[in-house]
């Protein structure tokens, strides 16, 4: 008789117990817990009976109840299908791990023009200025005209890189070839190429780093203009020997390649969203083949030289650009500069226009070994700039963040 009593209270208090307190947890819950709550009062009355011989109080089976859910059981069909990426989501995503794998790429790139230097033999001048106007115009179209805007109201940022670019890296390449002892003609390209600007390529690696990229542009478009004057007197001073600079020729290939693309970029961004917001997914992979193909043929254009120079031309070369890497980012922080602005100078500074060094080295050095260290170093700061990249990339500055 006792048992029946007990038996009978728990029935009616899982009773109240689901109409009362589970009624406000159904509410709460989504479609496939209700499912599992909706149990008969039957299998509950069962379940507390087995453990409970006598009446429950309230907080009992109130904690009783929601530890029936968890112990009811949960079929894959009533969890919630996952969503399926739509096309644009597969680009992005394939395209965010192509651009993480950029030092892979720019590595077989110049691996594979040592080897096969005619593979690349289809890359013309043209090509070439077409390919980095694409890539410098997807880098204006993740800007707007208020950040160029902005990057003009950093005046701090602006003078340290160009005052570190025309300092750091002739001082470096200066000291590097008196450390290594080099010959005479492979010193005097070393600090050719350490008196040269900065490269447009290191725009595309700022953007691949998720630096400044605004800040970049207008570093490298200051230091390539001022390049008429600096480069041939710091040359004149360290190396000894006068090269003449085609000032109309840095006007134009600057205003070509650099500013008239990333100025239509922005514009775009800013009066054309939807076209922009389409087309932006592929710009970062186009960016990291743009830079693995030149650098596969500037390999490939002075792979006998490269490969009878030997292993100090090439170490010359990697300490001269690590050390503008490194003291640009070092110096940028002990100025205040904030974290992605320091990664733009570090890239500014220890990536130069090599291309314009081996111009120059070819017209106005009478060895044509002279052009050989600014052809090694087109590969070192590739690889260590996209190096760089690829870390800082997975890592991005607090203030991009927030």
């Amino acid at each position: 008789m006792a048992s029946s009593v007990a038996s009978l209270s728990l029935s009616i208090s899982t009773t109240q117990l689901k109409s009362n307190s589970f009624r406000k947890f159904i509410n709460l819950t989504p479609l496939h817990l209700q499912r599992v709550i909706s149990c008969s009062s039957r299998e509950i009355s069962v379940s507390l009976k087995s453990r409970y011989p006598v009446a429950v109080p309230v907080s009992c089976k109130q904690r009783r109840s929601f530890e029936f859910v968890t112990r009811c059981g949960i079929s894959s069909n009533d969890l919630p299908a996952e969503k399926e990426k739509s096309f644009g989501e597969w680009v992005e995503f394939l395209g965010e791990a192509v651009s993480t794998a950029f030092p892979i790429w720019v590595s077989l790139g110049c691996l594979f023009g040592l080897m096969r230097p005619s593979a690349f033999n289809w890359v013309t001048p043209d090509l070439t200025i077409i390919g980095l106007t694409i890539t410098m115009l997807g880098m204006g179209m993740t800007l707007t005209l208020d950040d160029l805007r902005g990057a003009l109201k950093m005046p701090k940022e602006l003078f340290a890189g160009f005052v570190l670019q025309y300092s750091v890296m002739p001082l470096s390449a200066f000291l590097v070839s008196k450390l290594l002892n080099l010959p005479s003609h492979y010193a005097a390209g070393l600090i050719l190429v350490g008196c040269c600007p900065g490269g447009t390529a290191s725009n595309i690696v700022t953007y691949i780093a998720r630096g400044n990229v605004a800040l970049s542009v207008l570093m490298t478009a200051a230091s390539t203009l001022s390049a008429v004057i600096m480069t041939p007197l710091l040359t004149a001073k360290l190396a000894k020997q006068y090269v003449a600079v085609d000032a109309l020729g840095l006007v134009k290939s600057t205003l070509q390649v650099v500013l008239l693309p990333v100025l239509a970029g922005a514009f775009l961004n800013q009066y054309f969203q939807r076209v922009v917001k389409f087309v932006t997914p592929l710009m970062a992979p186009i960016a990291v083949g743009t830079v693995a193909i030149l650098c596969g043929t500037a390999i490939g254009q002075n792979a006998s030289a490269i490969l009878t120079s030997g292993k100090q031309v090439v170490l010359a070369c990697a300490l001269l650009h690590i050390s503008g890497f490194l003291f640009g980012y070092l110096f940028s922080r002990l100025l205040g500069i904030d974290v992605a602005s320091s990664r733009t100078v570090s890239i500014e500074v220890g990536m130069q226009n090599s291309v314009l060094g081996l111009v120059l080295a070819a017209e106005h050095f009478g060895n044509p070994l002279t052009a050989v260290p600014c052809a090694v170093s087109s590969v070192c700061h590739s690889i260590i700039g996209s190096v760089l990249a690829g870390v800082w990339r997975r890592s991005a500055p607090k203030q991009l963040e927030d």
